[in-house]
C-alpha cells in the first residue's frame, strides 16, 4: 500500500513497485485516514507512509494502522527537513520498521536512482521477512544466503546479503561456538574504545543498547556509524545522549576523541579515527560510498583497529547488506573483540548475519544480552 498526498508520487512509486515481479501494489491512498479505513480489506504486507498529508498525517495514522494489523511493516517516507527527521525517528519508536529519505520535489523523486533503489530494497527485505515469519521460518532466514525461490507477495521477496568478510580467513582459528556459530576468544586486553555499526532497525536497537550501557562507558570513547542521511544523524545523536546520559553528537573533523563521549558518524560522511598530535582524533571522509553506504561501518572499524589494536570492542547490530563484516574481520585479525546481534532479535539479519557467518565473532547474542555483555567485558570479565 502506498500512502502519499501527491498523485504524482503515488503513481510513480506504484509503477516502480509493480515493475518488480515479486511485488504488487494492492492499494494507494492520498491520506492516512483513507489508509486506515482500507488496510484490513487490502491486507498489505508493507505500507509506504508519507509524513505530511491532509486530514490525517503519517504519525497519526501509524498507530491506527498497527492496531488493525499488528504485524504490518510500515516504512516512513519523508523529506530531509529537521521536523520530518524527528517525526520519522518518533515513528520508529511507535512501531514503524524503517524510513526512506524522500527528495523534496516531484522531479527529484523521478530522477533519484538512490531513492528508488533504497525504497525497493527495503520493501523487498522487510516484506520478505514478514512473509517468512508467517510461514514459520526464523526471523532472519534468507538474509545471509539467498533462498532458491519464494512466492510472489504483496510487496516482497527476501534478498541475499553479500558474502561474509574476506578477512575472516586471516583471523585466529575459531575455538568455540555461540548460538551455533564458530567464535573466537575475547581479547585479553581491556577495551579502550567501543565501536558500533548498524542500519535497518538500528535507531531502535541503539537507543535500547545505550539505555543499558550508558553508566558503563565513562572511561572509554564510543564511535557509532548508523546508515542515515544528513539531519537524521544529528537527531539520532540527541536521542542517544538522552538514552545514555552521556554527551553525544555528530563527529567533527579534527576533534579529539574523549572518554565518556559518543561520536555519531554524520550523514553523507565516513567517520574514521586517526592519530593526532595529542592523541586520537576524528577524521571525516567525503570519499565514495562503501558497500553502497555513506557513512559506512567498514572504514570506521578498520581505522579504529589501526589505532587501538587488541583494545577494540566492536558490535554489529541489525541492518541490510554486509557492511561491517569486513571491518569486523580486520578488528578480529588485530586481536580485538566482535559481538554480532542474533537473527531472532534483528529487524534485518544482513550485517550481523554476514559478520556471524564469517566466524570472527566472540559472541552472537540477542539484543537484550548485548548490553550486559558489553558491561562485563568493560569491567574485565567475559
Amino acid at each position: 500500500m502506498v500512502v502519499d498526498d501527491s498523485v504524482v508520487v503515488r503513481g510513480l512509486l506504484s509503477r516502480w513497485i509493480d515493475e518488480n515481479a515479486e511485488m504488487a501494489v494492492v492499494a494507494s491512498h492520498r491520506n492516512g485516514r483513507a489508509a486506515v479505513e482500507d488496510v484490513e480489506r487490502a491486507n498489505p504486507d508493507v505500507v509506504v507512509l508519507d509524513v505530511e498529508m491532509p486530514e490525517m498525517d503519517g504519525l497519526t495514522a501509524l498507530p491506527l494502522l498497527l492496531k488493525k494489523k499488528r504485524d504490518l511493516v510500515v516504512i516512513m517516507a519523508s523529506t530531509l527537513t529537521r521536523r520530518n527527521a524527528e517525526v520519522s525517528l518518533k515513528a520508529l519508536s511507535l512501531g514503524a520498521q524503517d524510513y526512506v529519505p524522500k527528495p523534496e520535489s516531484n522531479s527529484g523523486i523521478t530522477t533519484s536512482t538512490d531513492f528508488r533503489r533504497d525504497l525497493l530494497e527495503k520493501i523487498r527485505q522487510l516484506g520478505g521477512r514478514r512473509r517468512r515469519m508467517h510461514r514459520g521460518a526464523p526471523a532472519g532466514a534468507g538474509h545471509a544466503a539467498q533462498p532458491a525461490a519464494a512466492p510472489t507477495s504483496r510487496f516482497a521477496r527476501p534478498g541475499g546479503a553479500a558474502p561474509a568478510a574476506a578477512h575472516a580467513a586471516a583471523a585466529a582459528p575459531a575455538v568455540a561456538r555461540s548460538g551455533g556459530f564458530a567464535t573466537r576468544p575475547y581479547s585479553s586486553v581491556k577495551p579502550r574504545i567501543l565501536v558500533v555499526g548498524s542500519s535497518t532497525g538500528g535507531p531502535q536497537a541503539l537507543t535500547k543498547l545505550f539505555g543499558v550501557i550508558g553508566r558503563a562507558i565513562g572511561d572509554i570513547p564510543v564511535l557509532v556509524t548508523q546508515h542515515m542521511p544528513p539531519t537524521f544523524t544529528a537527531i539520532l545523536a540527541e536521542h542517544l545522549m538522552k538514552a545514555a546520559g552521556r554527551p553525544a553528537a555528530e563527529g567533527k573533523d579534527g576533534e579529539s576523541v574523549i572518554a565518556g563521549r559518543i561520536y555519531v558518524a554524520p550523514g553523507g560522511k565516513h567517520m574514521l579515527l586517526a592519530k593526532g598530535d595529542h592523541g586520537n582524533i576524528i577524521r571525516l571522509n567525503d570519499g565514495p560510498a562503501v558497500n553502497f553506504c555513506k557513512p559506512a561501518v567498514d572504514p570506521m572499524f578498520e581505522s579504529v583497529s589501526r589505532a587501538y589494536g587488541s583494545a577494540v570492542l566492536s558490535v554489529v547490530l541489525t541492518g541490510m547488506g554486509s557492511d561491517g563484516a569486513k571491518g569486523a574481520g580486520v578488528i578480529s585479525s588485530g586481536g580485538g573483540s566482535v559481538i554480532a546481534q542474533d537473527e531472532a532479535s534483528s529487524v534485518v539479519w544482513g550485517m550481523p548475519g554476514a559478520t556471524a557467518n564469517s566466524g570472527v565473532c566472540s559472541d552472537v547474542l540477542p539484543l537484550d544480552d548485548i548490553g550486559p555483555k558489553i558491561m562485563r567485558v568493560l569491567q574485565g570479565g567475559r
